[in-house]
């Protein structure tokens, strides 16, 4: 009599992951996230981080009566004026004017007291030290003191993304530095037996785009990328150890092994852990077995499928959101503009699709399927398609 054969070992759980929507997912991943303390570093380091406190002004901007114009700071009455001298940028006059006097005045120089306008050079007549011109307004062609912003106004709150602009504003109300949030430090496992990782991949093989693709991915997402390691998916214990071995990184992305196949072996590597799912399985199109998992050492993991496209959706609907709330930002309304293009029903799934700039409407760029990157490399944007999308109607856009 033949002997059965033993019962397959027991692995993690094939039942229906509790799956949620597009929308939901991202708001979970953003939600779940906690910011660490932010700290102070010189302007030149804030661009790209957030800022962690309010950006205040210790001066009024301007600081003082500034000249928009060239001409003469004119001192009361029609004219002419009495030349008493001439104030440049970075030069105060020391006196105050009268009525009847004026001083050449250079633009953004301080406009002396006593003075009520700036008569601009080209409307100004000239004859030894006498200027005439048409009467000039209270105030015209004068910059005020504080009326772009009050000492103390908040100029960008907190949750700010820092910018060349911001840097700049910055220094003109008198900082040197910005407290800001540490850029969040993200290690990649690329997994899969495959990968090649040069020139043309052998028969049965194929190229690793995702090592290329996720360390600028994640600069653009606003994290520091910090490792990057390919894990074989033989033997079964690799994956395991290089989570355990993982330091200095308070993100882990992995790539593949986030479906229940023979060789997916995340999920178990989790459980194994103790580590609390926070996002198991979207319904979307591509990317739906994408996870998101907190670790007891509360380091996060993301979960990506291993289809480069896949998981480049998976990544701006996960990753994004957790980076941002990591960073102190905000997750707000994503843009939504017209879409116009051929895109197949997915009756309770969003698609995510790439699309290009089309006036004032987008349109769906083709080349999207799960494996294939084109559609993604030469759109403008991902536009996240509903279930009861009509073509034109409004759908939410994901810039880059």
């Amino acid at each position: 009599m033949p002997v059965p054969p033993p019962p397959p070992a027991a692995g993690p759980s094939t039942t229906p992951a509790r799956t949620v929507s597009w929308e939901r997912a991202r708001a979970r991943a953003h939600g779940a996230a906690r910011p660490p303390a932010g700290r102070s570093v010189p302007l030149r380091e804030a661009a790209g981080r957030t800022l962690a406190e309010d950006l205040r002004a210790r001066h009024p901007l301007p600081a003082f009566d500034t000249a928009a114009m060239d001409g003469f700071a004119v001192a009361g009455g029609p004219g002419p004026w009495t030349v008493r001298g001439a104030v440049r940028v970075g030069a105060p006059w020391p006196g105050r004017l009268g009525p009847g006097d004026c001083v050449e005045i250079s633009t953004g120089a301080c406009v002396p007291p006593g003075a009520h306008a700036v008569l601009p050079l080209e409307g100004a007549s000239v004859s030894g030290h006498r200027v005439a011109g048409d009467v000039q307004l209270p105030g015209r062609h004068v910059r005020k003191a504080g009326e772009d912003a009050g000492a103390g106004e908040c100029l960008a709150p907190a949750g700010t993304l820092v910018g060349p602009a911001l840097t700049g504003l910055a220094a003109a109300c008198g900082h040197d530095a910005l407290t800001v949030r540490p850029r969040p430090r993200v290690a990649v496992l690329v997994t899969g037996d495959e990968l090649h990782h040069a020139g043309v991949p052998a028969a049965g093989r194929v190229r690793d785009a995702l090592g290329p693709l996720l360390p600028g991915l994640i600069d653009l997402l606003g994290g520091e990328n910090v490792a990057l390691r390919h894990i074989p998916d033989r033997p079964a214990g690799r994956l395991a150890e290089e989570l355990d071995r993982l330091g200095g990184a308070e993100v882990v992305v992995v790539t593949g092994s986030t479906s229940v196949g023979v060789t997916d072996r995340l999920r178990r590597a989790l459980a194994d852990r103790g580590a609390r799912l926070v996002v198991d399985t979207v319904a979307c199109r591509p990317g739906h077995p994408m996870l998101l998992a907190e670790l007891p050492t509360t380091r996060w993991l993301v979960g990506l499928p291993g289809n480069p496209y896949a998981a480049l959706v998976a990544a701006r609907t996960l990753l994004g959101p957790l980076l941002a709330g990591l960073s102190g930002q905000a997750l707000g309304p994503l843009p939504r503009m017209p879409v116009r293009g051929r895109v197949r029903a997915a009756p309770g799934l969003t698609r995510v699709v790439p699309v290009s700039w089309a006036g004032g409407d987008v349109r769906i760029v083709e080349g999207h399927r799960a494996a294939f990157l084109r559609g993604a490399a030469v759109g403008d944007a991902l536009a996240a398609i509903g279930p009861e999308w009509a073509e034109g109607d409004l759908a939410p856009l994901l810039l880059p």
